[in-house]
């Protein structure tokens, strides 16, 4: 079942090259621009008012790790081939031998949308666009199976609950250490951003 969806939907981008060199462009400046993103975020946050940037930033990034971690255990129990090396199929976009099981790419890129969300609905929603074309993606340029992806939806859901609800203090007082050094330099930049804009 998981190698039929997977053949049709790899089909595609076989049969139109652009597709697949399309996404494949996109996988390549995904994974950045949901770090970059998330860490935008935090310094978008002005020392001493709301926090809930910060913590999306600190949430979104904890949150990813503990994907991380929970797909290196999956891994290590079940080494999943990938596709291509079950399968005789080219493969011109994507050369990995690691697990399949689940996608890392997904995993991380979904876990720092969900978490993001929990404090933002609007940068959740940006980070949760661009997480779904990345798990998309992972199917259209044939590193993984359909199978891999769903899996990667209910890694980076635990992931994200387990950062957000259950490690919350943690996570809090992880970002009241860190704003003590963020704080004056992002303060600073405010001060003559704002100096800029007054009239001399």
């Amino acid at each position: 079942m998981d190698w039929r969806a997977y053949h049709a939907i790899y089909s595609l981008s076989l049969h139109h090259h652009w597709l697949g060199t399309l996404f494949h462009a996109i996988e390549a400046a995904s994974i950045p621009f949901m770090v970059v993103a998330t860490g935008v975020l935090w310094f978008l946050s002005r020392p001493g008012g709301d926090r809930r940037w910060k913590l999306a930033t600190a949430n979104g990034f904890a949150a990813a790790a503990v994907a991380y971690v929970v797909n290196f255990a999956i891994h290590s129990i079940w080494d999943r081939p990938r596709p291509y090396e079950s399968h005789a199929i080219r493969h011109p976009w994507s050369s990995s031998t690691d697990g399949s099981f689940p996608s890392d790419h997904a995993s991380l890129a979904l876990a720092i949308a969900f978490a993001v969300l929990a404090f933002d609905s609007v940068a959740g929603a940006v980070l949760l666009a661009a997480a779904v074309l990345i798990a998309i993606g992972r199917v259209m340029i044939g590193a993984h199976y359909p199978g891999d992806v769903l899996a990667s939806v209910l890694v980076a859901g635990v992931a994200a609950f387990v950062v957000v609800r259950l490690a919350r203090g943690y996570v809090d007082v992880v970002v009241r250490l860190v704003e003590r050094v963020s704080d004056p330099l992002v303060g600073s930049l405010y001060r003559r951003a704002s100096n800029a804009r007054s009239p001399s």
